[in-house]
């Protein structure tokens, strides 16, 4: 642990509770003059103990001539490298970082950047009967209690013994050779008593006596790139991910629990608690009773296994058998509260950050939208300036790809002036808000920038209206006017009829949110109107020589400009869009499939009446079956209510079915029974019970002219086309 009787190594796991501890103990009993500690030397330390920072937060360093090159180092309340830190504060020790400057680092190649060997950890854990080396850390580190220097000599002894049966990486090589640079250079500079807290893995590279000729030499010549630093703020659920010191950990929310919870005697009991407050929170009974049987068993379960204290294996053992009663679900269902955690870490005001954060940090505080790591469910009233406010600050972080908010449409209401969203603040968002700065310094001029680029590069006419879409949600009116003119454009010269109508959804939809939303609708009517002209112009065309599979498609197409012209509610539209519709049932060849929606729609538009429709389905009927079969589940499709309230619709599809063939039936049921799956079960079952209301008057001689035979075979004929069993 000693190396010229000035230098102590303490070697320790990131992230680990029981290392702090110990750490905390070896440095009282040390009393060191200056304390160096792995990390970048780019570090703002200043910062790490201001009043304001709450962690977990991260150090992040990125390259400024290419952001995707970047690196979070990750500090937890209970890890060692941040108690350092605020020790060395308080105790007004001099501080340094020391491992190699992101600077050098990031202008090394990706090959040779490659984190430790686990390799040798895993086989001494496996010896020791462990499942993995994390597990058998805590049991010989993280529980221990008093920190005793001798601890810190074990640990070193150890890794030396391990180092000599592994090679090293060059990466490796590297860093542990600017680690020794700068421990000299803390022995040049007077200091008489230096505290290296280090991972344990590097303490017998940095206690090996080397010569500073060959340090020298394998750092000369080393690349560079500008880099810059910042906090941000971090996440439990990001502390499980392995990055910046190469060390994430599974079980965030446990080591702060041992963290806040020194003493043995709590560690057991306030952890079953907390179990049973979660599990109470999710509607899951779970008594005191039940908590306090669950300490007894953990408590046995370690002692069995001359365990110190229960560690989250027998905890979770215990809390599954007594306060679950064997069921591992429950325990799931919580997993993600109780063992990650959702602590979401706060950065001082004044961190250094670009004008784009800047600007969001101002709406977040203006909206009251704070951001956290809980998943939770907003609701957005429209007609107040708060909810559509927040509206469109989420619309605009969208279209910078910041999914900060997944929209979750109007709920319940079927009006326009509601929102649900599902938010959740992700710390890489801070990423992604550095990228967006090329597009401008506030969240508006950034979208408005993007999006005009988008729509610049887009030559499809539904891709400029699903833009043109992003930017009215979002507000941004510049973006806007630009998106209208390329629609307008786009919409002159193109000919595609499936394109058109794939678009005008979108664009119904758009003037749907004219009055809520509080932009001039008029703005993109006539867009609207020569979309629908040239759609019904070239409908009909479109729809000859359709195979089945091109059928299916253009059938959604004609349901979806339906949709859209209902829910523009202009009688122009309408009186066109029943005229194009009328044309199609009149065209030859046309696939039945559309023919039959064609019918359903005109005559639930009152455009034909019952009579009208009759003679169109016994006509459509008499044709080939397999024809006949399309036009039904073009007609029928997604309702059959028709059928139960209208006994002459009623009428002709029975005796059409009734005077199939065995086999053209068998060849079609398929069809119609996806046709008639399709139906709510409301109305199946209603069918079902019309059928049976036939058969029963037949057994009670209501009806003296009745065919027997007929109702028998077109009773058995219904119910396989339904899916029952009679």
């Amino acid at each position: 642990m000693t190396h010229n009787n000035k230098i102590h190594f303490l070697g320790i796991r990131h992230h680990g509770p029981g290392s702090s501890s110990s750490l905390l103990n070896a440095l009282d009993k040390i009393g060191p003059d200056a304390i160096l500690v792995e990390g970048p030397a780019e570090a703002l330390l200043s910062l790490a103990t201001h009043k304001e920072m709450r962690p977990p937060v991260a150090l992040l360093i990125y390259k400024i001539d290419d952001l995707s090159q970047t690196v979070f180092y990750p500090f937890a309340e209970f890890s060692p490298e941040w108690q350092s830190i605020h020790y060395a504060h308080k105790k007004n020790i001099q501080l340094r970082f020391m491992d190699l400057p992101q600077t050098h680092q990031m202008a090394l190649s990706e090959d040779l950047k490659k984190q430790e060997n686990l390799e040798p950890f895993n086989l001494l854990a496996q010896a020791a009967g462990f499942s993995d080396s994390e597990r058998w850390w805590e049991y010989m580190v993280e529980q221990r209690q008093g920190g005793s220097l001798d601890l810190f000599f074990a640990i070193q002894e150890l890794m030396t013994a391990l180092r000599e049966e592994c090679e090293e990486s060059d990466f490796n090589l590297l860093r542990e050779a600017w680690m020794r640079k700068t421990i000299r250079a803390a022995l040049k500079d007077g200091f008489e008593r230096i505290a290296v807290v280090c991972g344990a893995w590097h303490v017998p590279a940095l206690a090996k006596k080397t010569t500073v000729k060959d340090d020298n030499a394998l750092l000369k010549g080393l690349p560079k790139s500008k880099v810059n630093t910042t906090w941000v703020p971090w996440s439990n659920s990001r502390l499980t991910y392995f990055n910046g010191y190469g060390a994430g950990i599974s079980s965030p929310g446990w080591y702060q629990h041992l963290w806040e919870n020194k003493s043995t005697k709590q560690i057991a009991s306030g952890w079953l608690t907390k179990v049973a407050h979660h599990l109470r929170a999710e509607g899951i009974d779970a008594s005191t009773a039940n908590v306090i049987e669950s300490v007894r068993l953990s408590e046995t379960l370690a002692a069995l296994r001359e365990k110190p204290v229960p560690d989250l294996e027998e905890l979770n053992e215990a809390a599954i058998t007594t306060l679950c009663f064997g069921d591992e679900t429950p325990m799931r269902l919580i997993h993600d509260k109780l063992i990650i955690g959702d602590r979401l870490g706060e950065v001082p005001s004044d961190t250094p950050m670009m004008p784009l954060q800047q600007d969001l940090e101002k709406w977040q505080k203006k909206l009251r939208l704070k951001p956290s790591a809980v998943e939770n469910d907003l609701e957005l009233d429209l007609r107040k300036e708060i909810g559509l406010g927040r509206s469109h600050l989420l619309h605009r972080l969208i279209l910078l790809d910041i999914p900060w908010g997944e929209f979750k449409g109007a709920g319940s209401t079927k009006g326009t002036f509601k929102e649900i969203w599902r938010v959740q603040w992700q710390p890489e968002f801070v990423i992604k808000l550095i990228e967006a700065n090329v597009w401008g310094v506030t969240v508006e001029e950034a979208a408005t920038h993007f999006a005009c680029d988008q729509l610049k590069k887009a030559n499809n006419i539904s891709v400029i209206t699903e833009l043109l879409d992003k930017t009215l949600l979002a507000d941004l009116p510049v973006a806007v006017d630009f998106a209208m003119s390329r629609l307008e454009t786009q919409a002159a010269i193109a000919g595609d009829v499936l394109e058109l109508m794939d678009t005008l959804p979108t664009l119904a939809k758009v003037l749907r949110y004219g009055n809520v939303r509080r932009f001039d609708s008029q703005l993109i009517s006539h867009v609207v109107d020569t979309l629908i002209a040239h759609i019904c112009v070239g409908l009909a065309a479109a729809c000859s020589s359709l195979d089945d599979d091109a059928a299916t498609e253009m059938y959604q197409r004609v349901v979806n400009m339906a949709d859209a012209v209902n829910l523009l509610q202009n009688q122009e539209y309408s009186s066109m869009w029943s005229e194009t519709l009328q044309k199609l049932l009149r065209q030859d060849g046309l696939h039945g499939l559309i023919a039959g929606r064609s019918c359903r729609l005109l005559f639930s538009a009152d455009v034909i009446s019952l009579e009208k429709t009759a003679q169109q389905m016994s006509f459509a009927l008499s044709a080939e079956p397999i024809d006949a079969g399309a036009w039904v589940d073009g007609f029928l499709r997604g309702s059959g209510i028709l059928l139960l309230h209208d006994e002459q619709l009623w009428a002709v599809l029975d005796s059409w079915v009734c005077e199939l063939k065995d086999d053209v039936f068998t060849q079609l049921l398929p069809l119609l029974r996806r046709t008639f799956a399709s139906f709510p079960a409301g109305e199946r079952r209603q069918m079902g019970e019309m059928v049976n209301q036939v058969r029963q008057d037949v057994t009670q001689g209501e009806c003296p002219d009745f065919d027997d035979e007929a109702a028998e075979k077109s009773l058995a004929l219904v119910a396989l086309m339904l899916g029952l069993q009679i």
